[in-house]
């Protein structure tokens, strides 16, 4: 594999010209329907619980539902635009609070039974606390 040095002249004499093409691009790619909208998330764990954190500004806590289904925790969100009177024509539009919908796949050791949620801030937080070591069953399993 070869490695070649990128020289952006262009960036440096006619910024606007390429300002123009770069947000035309990228208008194009978040106008296409494939583009995931899905939230933003950080998950962390420490020895108590997982805490799923979702970026989601714009809604409302009634806005979400959140299902555990085995060991599949989902989270989605359906947000009901209202029609409004006056139409704004936007000269440039990067953000939209929309719908939905994501999934995360949880481990043994997580207690199915014992999760909260809280939203605040426009962030959800979802803890998932961890089942007590007692409760976890460990098996030695012997090679014959």
């Amino acid at each position: 594999m070869t490695l070649v040095n990128f020289n952006n002249r262009t960036r440096n004499t006619a910024p606007y010209f390429n300002n123009v093409f770069d947000s035309l691009f990228t208008e194009a790619v978040t106008k296409n329907k494939m583009v995931d909208k899905s939230p933003h998330v950080n998950i962390s764990e420490d020895e108590k619980s997982f805490v799923i954190q979702l970026a989601a500004p714009g809604l409302k806590k009634e806005d979400f539902q959140i299902n555990l289904k085995k060991d599949t925790l989902s989270v989605w969100a359906e947000l009901k635009k209202e029609q409004t009177e006056t139409i704004i024509s936007f000269t440039r539009k990067e953000f939209d609070y929309s719908s939905f919908a994501r999934s995360f796949n949880l481990p043994e050791s997580a207690d199915g039974e014992n999760i909260s949620a809280e939203y605040k801030d426009g962030i959800l937080n979802i803890i998932v606390n961890k089942k007590d070591d007692a409760k976890l069953q460990h098996k030695e399993i012997v090679v014959s």
